[in-house]
């Protein structure tokens, strides 16, 4: 039977190393059905591995850098986001500020600031290269790493990505590991970000930079756990100047640094120098990071960059397709416009009812508060791109809750739309991928509080 065991293990391994490989270098994004079954196959290997008591923490970790490893040498199928990072860090190398400028412009005037500019702006498309950059000024540093070590070849650019991408993951391991060991919890969770087909196809594949906005997060948390408000707080900036969205946490942080009182609203005198320390500290090192591009017209240009979001697109939403065929019932036309103003409120009344009214003031319920905040956010947002779920998924390994690791086996459906050409959703899909989702995180909720009762 141990024999069998192994067996099954060798098997399972190399079944998932062939279909990464076939996935990384054969896939095309449009065979969404050959992309589900591929997809099914390797998160039946992933549950395998993890329920697999046989597999040491070092097992499981050799084999997540193994899959990772073959996709060190492809270009990205299923995004093409990675032309726009490379274009930015050119830009940058060549002392221009990537915010202040379109590469449609320069397309459209023939001129070439950068090297195989006309080869970067077709790959990202037109819609990626009529909008100014957001990505925040870390995110930017790893643009310019790349830049730097390969100026004139595509190709080049992407291993250096990917490698930087790889080795945030690594660090997620090492932290998030630490973290599980100081909470108590099971040191394997960390598996199920670490060693998830999602993550391995969307951050190491796909070239996608929420894994190091991940790593400084983490890294943060542990620090948080021992109390380091300074360095977790130069962290957080960290983290929310690779990618914006643990702005979103910054309420959340109330509660715990109020030097665990028990009264919610009013802080403590120490708790009120925590407060004042750890939120300077964020905000005055995000400013520094981003004061080497400042100019007159960086905070329009971002600004009205990042409010796409909210106004002109519309991707893998789920509360918002209601709202937007109901607002179709009575008005007859795309409510994005009026939609996309009302939903930021809501998760803003969403975050001040979890700061204030939920008990946030040990580092598990601090997480699970996070998670279900920007949970909430992402199911009334406008656009949800497969990659989002990387940070509910990672922030669930330290929780009681697991439905973002089925959010992540389902999101697979919202590639269908890219099976047609030009891309057109099918809200079917959408519909069972949030029908499963929704239905597994009212499992869990009617499962805890039944087990709170107990």
């Amino acid at each position: 039977m141990v024999g069998l065991k192994k067996y099954q293990v060798v098997f399972a391994t190399v079944l998932s190393i062939f279909t990464y490989f076939f996935v990384a270098y054969f896939l095309e994004r449009t065979q969404f059905y050959v992309l589900s079954f591929s997809w099914i196959v390797l998160f039946s290997a992933f549950y395998f591995f993890l329920k697999n008591e046989k597999l040491t923490f070092r097992n499981l970790a050799a084999i997540a850098i193994l899959f990772r490893l073959i996709f060190l040498f492809s270009t990205p199928n299923l995004s093409q986001d990675f032309y726009r990072f490379i274009w930015d860090g050119r830009m940058i190398l060549n002392d221009l500020n990537p915010y202040l400028s379109l590469p449609q412009t320069y397309i459209a005037q023939n001129l070439q600031p950068i090297a195989e500019a006309n080869a970067l702006y077709k790959g990202m498309g037109a819609l990626n290269g009529s909008h100014y950059t957001n990505y925040p000024p870390l995110n930017q540093l790893c643009f310019f790493i790349a830049a730097v070590f390969a100026n004139k070849s595509i190709f080049g650019a992407v291993i250096v990505l990917r490698i930087i991408i790889i080795a945030a993951d690594l660090g997620i391991l090492y932290f998030g590991k630490k973290l599980l060991e100081r909470l108590h919890l099971p040191v394997k969770n960390i598996f199920w970000y670490i060693l998830n087909p999602f993550v391995i196809i969307e951050m190491t594949g796909n070239l996608h930079f929420e894994s190091v906005m991940l790593f400084f997060l983490v890294w943060a948390l542990y620090q948080l756990h021992q109390r380091k408000w300074i360095f977790a707080g130069i962290l957080i900036a960290c983290s929310v100047s690779v990618k914006l969205i643990p702005l979103l946490f910054l309420p959340l942080f109330y509660q715990f640094l109020n030097n665990n009182s028990s009264r919610k609203w009013l802080p403590t005198q120490k708790g009120i120098k925590n407060l004042i320390l750890f939120y300077s500290v964020i905000l005055g090192t995000t400013i520094l990071f981003f004061a080497p591009f400042y100019s007159n017209n960086l905070i329009a240009n971002y600004g009205n960059s990042v409010g796409l979001w909210f106004r002109n697109f519309e991707f893998n939403a789920s509360f918002y397709y209601i709202f937007r065929e109901i607002g179709y019932l009575f008005r007859g036309y795309n409510e994005i416009a009026i939609i996309g103003k009302i939903t930021p409120i809501l998760t803003i009344v969403f975050l001040i009812y979890l700061t204030f009214f939920r008990k946030n003031n040990t580092l598990i319920a601090l997480i699970t508060a996070m998670l279900f905040g920007l949970s909430f956010y992402y199911f009334t947002a406008t656009t949800v791109h497969p990659w989002y779920v990387a940070t509910p998924l990672i922030l669930c390994v330290f929780t009681k809750y697991k439905f973002p690791v089925v959010w992540s086996f389902v999101i697979i459906l919202s590639y269908q739309a890219y099976a047609n050409n030009p891309w057109k959703e099918n809200l079917y899909f959408i519909f069972i991928e949030y029908a499963v989702l929704f239905g597994f995180l009212g499992y869990e909720i009617y499962k805890q509080r039944l087990v709170t009762k107990l």
